[in-house]
């Protein structure tokens, strides 16, 4: 899996970052202000994430997604391991991300990889999205903040 930064000169990948945020409107606007990676395989798009510097010290992954075809395979951790690495390479110390109360495997997965939580925004989905979300069965309502503090190079 190749994983390269987005030129603005090339279209966002829309299909792959509606996968994790349902707002087309919403990925537009914070994509404009931050950095798009692709992650591809022989020609094939696999994922993509979005990197949003929020001040000096701190960048957060807006949006992180993979193809259907490509989950379980491992290329969501290498994904999510590379922003990591790119934040460290940008100078970065910390790297927040953010998910919904109902999103039980991806709380799971930002844990296993270092990730700790550090706020609840509730009501934000509510506040945000004009249609109720549900996942796992339980309404998406809360916005859970993790993040990871990045080791000195």
């Amino acid at each position: 899996m190749d994983i390269r930064r987005l030129p603005n000169t090339e279209p966002l990948p829309m299909d792959l970052l509606l996968e994790a945020d349902p707002l087309e409107e919403l990925v537009r606007a914070y994509a404009a202000f931050g950095y798009c990676y692709i992650a591809e395989d022989k020609g094939e798009r696999l994922g993509t994430y979005v990197l949003v510097p929020l001040n000096k010290t701190t960048i957060e992954i807006k949006n992180i997604a993979l193809a259907t075809s490509a989950r379980g395979k491992g290329y969501g951790k290498e994904l999510l391991k590379h922003a990591l690495a790119e934040a460290q390479r940008l100078c970065y110390e910390t790297v927040e991300i953010g998910t919904g109360n109902s999103s039980i495997n991806q709380l799971a997965f930002y844990q296993k990889l270092g990730f700790r939580m550090v706020s609840i925004d509730r009501d934000f989905f509510v506040r945000h999205y004009p249609e109720p979300i549900f996942e796992n069965g339980i309404q998406c309502r809360d916005m859970i903040r993790l993040e990871y503090k990045i080791s000195p190079l």
